[in-house]
């Protein structure tokens, strides 16, 4: 999946999605072995920055997230749109996509 870059400071996800700061993993096993690029996975844990209004019900009521700003959540691998903005990488996922938050 090829990676969005875009040259604005502010983004707002819209309905129930929810911007999620993408957590870098090691460059190195526990046992000291550095990890060569093509050898990490993509990491699946992040902290979210910003949240959408909740999903809109077909009555017309809104569903209110169920994350917020700061969780540190566990999203699905192949889930969402990557996204960079300025140096960092973020991910935009559905709140349906994310698996867990982690305590």
């Amino acid at each position: 999946m090829a990676t969005i870059t875009l040259a604005t400071t502010t983004l707002r996800p819209l309905g129930d999605r929810v911007l999620v700061k993408v957590v870098q993993q090691e460059e190195r096993t526990a046992g000291g072995i550095f990890l060569p690029d093509t050898a990490k996975e993509k990491p699946q844990t992040g902290e979210v920055v910003a949240v959408g209004p909740g999903r809109l019900k077909d009555d017309g009521t809104r569903v209110d997230p169920e994350v917020k700003v700061g969780d540190t959540v566990l999203y699905g691998k192949y889930s969402g749109t990557d996204l960079k903005l300025g140096d960092a990488e973020y991910m935009l996922v559905a709140e349906k996509d994310i698996l867990a938050i982690v305590a």
